[in-house]
């Protein structure tokens, strides 16, 4: 048996046609806690929905929620935050103080 050859870095059209042909419609399997598993068959039958639909709908959202950009985005809206800038001046004045007190320090 030979190894799969694998290819890295961006895809060339042929690749892009043949992707959208073949894996466009792909059915992973995946495996699930029987918990899991039977919560979500009651919550497809609750909602009169496809489980195909409803693990499209929960991963779709689960990506966009973690995507680093999110994430990211969620980092400065806490860190522009009015409570962080009342802290401001303290941050200025322990930097001004450290500054002051180091300032004969030969490096």
């Amino acid at each position: 048996m030979g190894t799969a050859n694998i290819r890295r870095g961006p895809r060339q059209p042929i690749d892009n046609f043949l992707y959208f042909f073949i894996l466009y419609d792909m059915k992973p399997a995946i495996s699930l806690p029987d918990a899991v598993f039977f919560e979500a068959e009651e919550t497809v039958q609750n909602l009169g929905i496809t489980r195909s639909a409803l693990f499209l709908n929960a991963l779709t959202e689960y990506l966009k929620k973690n995507s680093r950009k999110n994430i990211t985005q969620k980092l400065n809206e806490v860190y522009n935050n009015d409570y962080y800038r009342e802290f401001e001046p303290i941050e200025n004045a322990a930097l001004e103080n450290l500054m002051e007190l180091t300032k004969n320090d030969t490096w």
